[in-house]
């Protein structure tokens, strides 16, 4: 017997079940009316204690350490090189993160982190629901940050219903304006750790406080601040509900082996009140107490079946896993669970989870591939690079001994830490003779010194005899060999040959 879940609908609820969350028949009800926009329904979050719950504290406190110490840290770099660990420089053009340098023209590596931070987060989802979502979004960290903020003055669920309820006091009055000054404070210190990440951190904190940094740093400074405050304090659930495209996106990356945070309805139906003493014959272990109901930060019934709006943070785990400790029944009524497992537990089989399927295969090996290409280039980079421009006005002058001259620039790149020692050679036309300007020509090649992280511009004049030259344009190259690299760039030489016969 097959057992085969629908995940486009929710499940009806049984007889006894508890009808959605207050939250879900608003928006049904706001959906119903047709109207463009429906007042947010206001949602208390209960606290709970759990496994959960603590892994969620724990990476809170890594990724919010990891976003407002980074720009603090230093690395050694020779010469008037910044020393921030991580920068992203625009006054320099250049980004910086610890041993690595990027300059413009390799924003293809930046790209290249951007495919393997999707495939990363395709290849969880497929395996293991929404984590990002519940656990290391920023949308999701600051907002449980600003939940406990919200505790702190105004208490538990209860205790802010009521707060909300009561008319407009002085005790209301302070806890509420505590409350948003602590928010605003948290924004602000958000938004300023954000533009600590394209300056010098030391000197910008500096130079912000007496009005001399750069305009472009106070105005990030305030959309920062803004912006969190508005999304984590007053839209929260709104943002994931309504403007995020992810919970969307998840429904393709997802499929009946999926682990999700799951009603196991198999063992928790037919729900209601248990009496203590009472049987459990005949009936489920969920008695309907809505305590899963009234920990979600987003307001829904995880008993109705995977929702949109279900961020998988697992803090239903936590809150029902206490209610069986208390009433002796087996904990993770509520679980990361499958719902070919489910469906194959409520038609009585053993099930298994099959993590190695076709999706999660084409995501690992996407994975691999992208992100071995990235390592390979990112560790096999030159630390020169040559680009030649030849001058178009005019392209070519002929000398008085009847020579012909071209003119080039020449741009070469160190992307190194240290000065270089650079030797460009011209090839591609017999006797051909190469100088700068203001010094002798010469048919051997020229070497000059390039600083640490700088492009140097070099002027050359190559000229030929017009003996040698075969044809109106003929394929040349240069070659700077430093740092024991070699590059070479294509070019042409171009003499009007043929329009002199």
């Amino acid at each position: 017997m097959t057992v085969v879940i629908d995940r486009t609908k929710s499940p009806a609820p049984s007889e006894g079940q508890a009808p959605r969350s207050a939250a879900a028949q608003a928006r049904a009800k706001g959906d119903a009316g047709g109207g463009l926009y429906k007042k947010r329904t206001p949602i208390y979050p209960k606290k709970v204690d759990g496994p959960w719950r603590r892994l969620k504290w724990f990476l809170l406190i890594l990724t919010l350490t990891v976003y407002y110490v980074t720009p603090w840290i230093r690395w050694d770099r020779p010469g008037d090189l910044p020393d921030q660990a991580v920068l992203v420089d625009f006054t320099g053009r250049r980004f910086y993160f610890f041993f690595i340098q990027l300059w413009p023209q390799e924003v293809y590596f930046i790209t290249g982190l951007l495919v393997i931070a999707a495939l990363a987060l395709f290849l969880v989802t497929a395996l293991f629901g929404r984590l990002w979502c519940g656990y290391a979004c920023p949308q999701t960290v600051w907002t449980d940050l600003y939940i406990y903020i919200e505790r702190l003055f105004e208490g538990d669920r209860n205790a802010r219903m009521k707060l909300d309820a009561a008319p407009l006091s002085f005790d209301k009055a302070w806890r509420k304006g505590g409350k948003h000054a602590v928010w605003l404070a948290v924004a602000f210190g958000t938004g300023g750790a954000w533009i600590f990440y394209f300056h010098d951190a030391p000197t910008l904190i500096r130079t912000f406080w007496v009005g001399q940094a750069p305009m472009s740093a106070y105005l990030s400074c305030a959309i920062l601040t803004f912006t969190t405050y508005a999304l984590a304090g007053t839209m929260r659930e709104q943002v994931c509900t309504y403007m995020c495209p992810w919970p969307r996106i998840q429904g393709a990356m997802l499929d009946q082996h999926s682990f999700q945070v799951t009603y196991r309805f198999d063992r928790g139906e037919p729900r209601g009140p248990h009496k203590k003493g009472a049987s459990w014959e005949g009936r489920g272990d969920c008695i309907d107490c809505h305590a899963c109901v009234v920990v979600c930060p987003m307001g829904i019934d995880i008993r109705n079946g995977p929702q949109l709006e279900c961020i998988n943070c697992g803090l239903c785990i936590d809150a029902c896993d206490e209610i069986m400790a208390k009433i002796d029944r087996p904990k993770r009524l509520i679980a990361y669970d499958t719902d070919a497992a489910v469906a194959t537990r409520a038609a009585g089989g053993k099930p298994t989870h099959r993590l190695v399927r076709a999706r999660t295969i084409y995501y690992t090996a996407a994975l691999i591939l992208v992100s071995g290409v990235m390592a390979w280039g990112l560790f096999n980079r030159s630390a020169i690079d040559l680009h030649v421009l030849r001058d178009r006005n005019p392209t070519f002058v002929r000398l008085h001994d009847g020579d012909i001259r071209n003119s080039y620039t020449l741009k070469v790149a160190n992307r190194g830490f240290t000065p270089m020692e650079a030797t460009i050679a011209f090839s591609g036309v017999p006797g051909a003779s190469v100088k700068t300007p203001g010094q002798d020509a010469t048919e051997g090649p020229l070497t000059f010194t390039v600083e640490p992280n700088q492009i140097r511009a070099v002027r050359m004049l190559v000229t030929a005899p017009a003996s040698a030259l075969s044809a109106t344009n003929m394929p040349a190259a240069f070659t700077v060999d430093a740092a024991g690299e070699n590059r070479r760039v294509e070019t042409t030489f171009l003499s009007g040959a043929a329009n002199q016969r």
